[in-house]
């Protein structure tokens, strides 16, 4: 089997995944899985997929993270490993769409107006 990539996104953050045969491993930015997203709860986002499919043995992931949090990272590398375990078999793509693992989620921060502190917030008001 060829090494199979895809990409995902998700506010800021943009994930490169390699898929290729193997026993499990996967590792992010050169380093494994669990230093690299020390939260339990990051790392079963990012497994979801594999889980799902029952295929979490039989792959290595290699992946290049990009841009924005550990929350967006985490998702969109998941959106990643979807799509490339789409590419491998054509037939998971049901199971993971209806999980929602295929959509982009496009909510991005919405930017800062002039005048005030936030985007919608406003300075506090003094009738006096």
């Amino acid at each position: 089997m060829e090494v199979i990539n895809a990409i995902g996104r998700r506010k800021s953050s943009v994930a490169r995944v390699y898929l290729s045969e193997g026993t499990g491993k996967i590792t992010i930015n050169k380093k494994d899985l669990t230093e690299y997203f020390p939260s339990a709860i990051l790392q079963y986002v990012v497994k979801q997929p594999l889980n799902l499919l029952e295929c979490a043995e039989k792959y290595d992931i290699k992946a290049n993270l990009d841009g924005g949090g550990f929350t967006g990272q985490s998702q969109a590398l998941r959106m990643a490993i979807s799509r490339a375990l789409v590419k491998l078999n054509a037939e998971d793509k049901k199971a993971l769409k209806e999980q929602g693992f295929l959509t982009r989620d496009s909510r991005e921060v919405e930017r800062k107006k002039p005048g005030r502190p936030k985007a919608r917030r406003r300075f506090q008001f003094s009738k006096r």
